[in-house]
């Protein structure tokens, strides 16, 4: 379901309802991994969808001040980042590094 939901992500770029159905998918499954090393590619395709719709919000919002233009294209390339790193990750049986940021360092 993992892969299945990074494929979803990725066919986002070029229809983007597929995005909203990687969301719901990953919310319906999520008691599925947890506990597992899945579990961090949940949180990670999660929070990929949520901060992405918050810079697609703000890009959309200064798109008149001409900041949204960038605001636009660094979130699509963040996204496609996210998306490349997690599914590359998924694919060597490696889970995501989510350390909180207090214990970091």
């Amino acid at each position: 379901m993992t892969t299945v939901i990074y494929a979803l992500q990725a066919a986002s770029f070029f229809v983007g309802v597929t995005l909203f159905v990687a969301i719901v998918f990953n919310y319906l499954k999520r008691d599925e991994v947890r506990g597992t090393w899945l579990e961090s590619h949940f949180r990670w395709q999660i929070r990929t969808f949520w901060y992405g719709m918050l810079w697609t919000g703000i890009g959309i919002i200064t798109y008149l001040l001409l900041i949204g233009y960038l605001i636009l294209f660094a979130n699509y390339i963040w996204m496609i980042y996210r998306v490349a790193k997690g599914w590359l990750n998924l694919a060597e049986g490696k889970p995501m590094d989510f350390r909180p940021y207090r214990q970091r360092g």
